[in-house]
């Protein structure tokens, strides 16, 4: 009887633990997603204002757009090496 109240108690504990752990990754999940959704308006913007950009037929603003992506490159290429 002993032995078998020992465990009793210690697959209880042993539950208790699993649902703390399952309570705490579901927060840090529903962190994550809120996060995720934060980050995916923010990548909307941004990408509405690309296509502004590219609809307008400015060609100095698209050569501006071009010169930019060209020297950061370079730039994250020279820090790289």
């Amino acid at each position: 009887m002993d032995g078998l109240q020992d465990r009793v108690i210690f697959l209880k504990r042993l539950t208790g633990d699993i649902h703390e752990e399952v309570e705490s990754h579901n927060h840090m999940l529903d962190r994550t997603g809120n996060d995720m959704d934060a980050s995916r308006g923010i990548m909307s913007g941004t990408m509405d204002r690309f296509k502004m950009v590219f609809e307008k037929k400015s060609s100095r603003r698209m050569c501006i757009l071009v010169a930019c992506f060209v020297a950061s490159f370079f730039i994250i290429y020279y820090f790289i090496w």
